[in-house]
């Protein structure tokens, strides 16, 4: 498989997903009385959910961008990892469904609902670290020698999300508002470009 094909298989993936989210922002019913501005206002927490996973899948989506610019060679674990990688983020707007319907009511039902979501961005970071690395393990993927000291500092920079998603599966249980507060920071640092590596030489 060529490298374009791959990547417009993942970018039509990515759409899809993305789009997906808007699907849960439906209309709100009017309950006798009430004004929609109103009700609209009730549904604030759709809102919330649709922000953070958006910028979470579109700086996913950015990413992938950046590392598949430096790839030259498709190989068959490449692929299975890609898809690995597909798998766990086409699940995210399940899980944001499920925080927007019960993180406003507090207490259990949240932390559960933070925890799930929490848990499915974790394996996708760990899905998109094993993928990051499969790249960087060997020269001939990238077509260039690289520096082992800069394949560890990237693989460092580019895979500590997957500690902070921990941090956020652990708090989802205490403070879930503060886990979601995690994931809308992480989603700021990987909107800079963490998968770059500098190379020395042409492998």
């Amino acid at each position: 498989m060529t490298k374009n094909r791959l990547e417009a298989f993942s970018d039509g993936v990515f759409a899809i997903v993305i789009t997906l989210l808007v699907i849960e922002l439906r209309p709100p019913e009017l309950d006798d009385g009430e004004s929609l501005a109103h009700a609209l206002w009730q549904l604030w927490p759709n809102y919330l959910a649709y922000l953070i996973s958006f910028a979470i899948i579109g700086v996913m989506w950015l990413n992938h961008h950046r590392m598949f610019e430096q790839v030259r060679i498709v190989d068959g674990g490449l692929l299975v990892l890609n898809l690995n990688l597909l798998l766990w983020m086409a699940l995210i707007p399940f899980p944001t469904a499920v925080v927007a319907d019960f993180i406003r009511d507090g207490g259990a039902s949240a932390s559960t609902a933070v925890a799930f979501y929490s848990g499915v961005v974790l394996l996708a970071a760990i899905s998109f670290s094993a993928l990051y690395a499969w790249i960087l393990h060997d020269d001939r993927i990238m077509g260039v020698r690289l520096p082992p000291e800069a394949v560890r500092a990237a693989r460092r920079r580019f895979s500590i999300g997957v500690v902070f998603y921990v941090v956020a599966l652990g708090l989802s249980f205490v403070a879930p508002w503060v886990a979601l507060g995690l994931h809308a920071a992480m989603a700021g640092y990987y909107l800079f470009d963490q998968a770059s590596v500098p190379s020395a030489e042409p492998a």
